[in-house]
């Protein structure tokens, strides 16, 4: 049953919303204000938020805010709910990415049609951000929601090598790129040329965009590892999804926030852990990605200085902990190819 979180102040307001939604088969959960509302989320996360604005202790437009700095929270389809009417407030809530804004008094229709558009609009997104066949979700989206009904004929099947380039630093953008097959690593060359691992990508994942909507030049290499096919969507298709459709913009935007956060991550990683726990990440971040259906052992194909650019370290010190690993019972090896073991006890190295 779909869960639904309930942010009103107004105890008349919230029980007669609560009784509508539950009569349409929602699961409410109700919260009288907008701390105890934020709390509810973040524990119970819900598949759609309807919020009140002016309320005590924390307003919605700060329940929103909070909500949006948290990845588990920041892509649940947020409805504002108000008797303020006013246009700077409409612009206020959905410049913090509010989804829809309905001003009371309503009718009982319009809420249940603003609840059923943005859940369905969520189910056909989910297989941009979380299925295991992005590129038909999202090919199916961009049909149903713009009409470009082409793209799908137009994006362009290429196949690569080995360790052969897909783009180089100073380039200009002219694709969104999407894994068809294969793996792709993007990575930045120092200025003594030494090689850092800036992002992995597996089956299902988009590179490319950052670069893209920048409207500059690459600022990075991309590389098939052991090969790869990939779709590729032309600039001129990406710009018009995102320009002409509301949705698939929040959805990419969130799609760089999440590659923020992550970098983010990384770098406290490089400042702060010691290098067997850097490699011990870079080896769970393999995992992942490499990883098909329920298999615990997972089969890597990387070079050890791929490995050492991916941790930031030299090649020596790789080598030297890998076979600390494989004594340990985490990995074995052969050649370039690492078999991950032991998953869960790299995910949660400590030293």
């Amino acid at each position: 049953m779909t869960k639904i979180v309930l942010i009103e102040d107004n105890h008349e307001m919230r029980e007669n919303i609560q009784e509508i939604l539950e009569l349409a088969d929602y699961h409410v959960l109700t919260a009288e204000n907008g701390k105890v509302g934020l709390e509810m989320v973040k524990r119970e996360i819900p598949d759609l938020i309807i919020c009140d604005i002016m309320m005590p202790e924390l307003d919605g437009y700060g329940v929103l805010y909070y909500l949006s700095k948290i990845p588990e929270t920041r892509a649940i389809p947020f409805i504002f709910l108000s008797a303020k009417t006013e246009r700077t407030d409409f612009r206020k809530g959905m410049n913090l990415g509010a989804d829809d804004y309905i001003t009371k008094p309503f009718e009982e229709m319009e809420l249940l049609e603003a609840i059923e558009s943005r859940l369905s609009k969520r189910k056909r997104f989910e297989a941009v951000l979380e299925g295991e066949d992005k590129w038909k979700g999202f090919q199916d989206a961009v049909c149903d929601l713009t009409g470009l009904d082409d793209l799908k004929d137009s994006a362009q099947i290429k196949s690569y090598g080995k360790r052969e380039g897909i783009y180089f630093e100073g380039d200009t953008p002219k694709w969104l790129y999407y894994v068809k097959e294969g793996h792709v690593r993007n990575y930045k060359v120092t200025k003594d040329d030494k090689e850092l691992v800036t992002g992995l990508f597996g089956v299902g994942d988009f590179f490319g965009y950052i670069d893209l909507l920048s409207q500059g030049t690459y600022n990075e290499y991309a590389v098939a590892l052991e090969g790869a096919k990939l779709a590729l969507i032309s600039k001129a298709d990406f710009e018009n999804l995102i320009l002409s459709n509301k949705d698939v913009s929040i959805n990419f935007i969130k799609l760089l926030a999440g590659d923020i956060v992550d970098r983010e991550n990384e770098l406290v990683s490089l400042a702060y852990n010691t290098v067997r726990k850097r490699v011990a990440n870079a080896l769970s971040k393999l995992y992942i990605k490499y990883k098909e259906g329920l298999a615990e052992r997972v089969e890597v194909t990387v070079t050890r200085d791929e490995l050492a650019s991916m941790v930031g370290t030299a090649t020596e010190s790789v080598i030297r902990i890998l076979s600390e690993f494989k004594k340990d019972g985490y990995i074995k090896t052969k050649g370039s190819l690492i078999t991950i073991l032991d998953y869960p006890a790299l995910r949660d190295y400590k030293f």
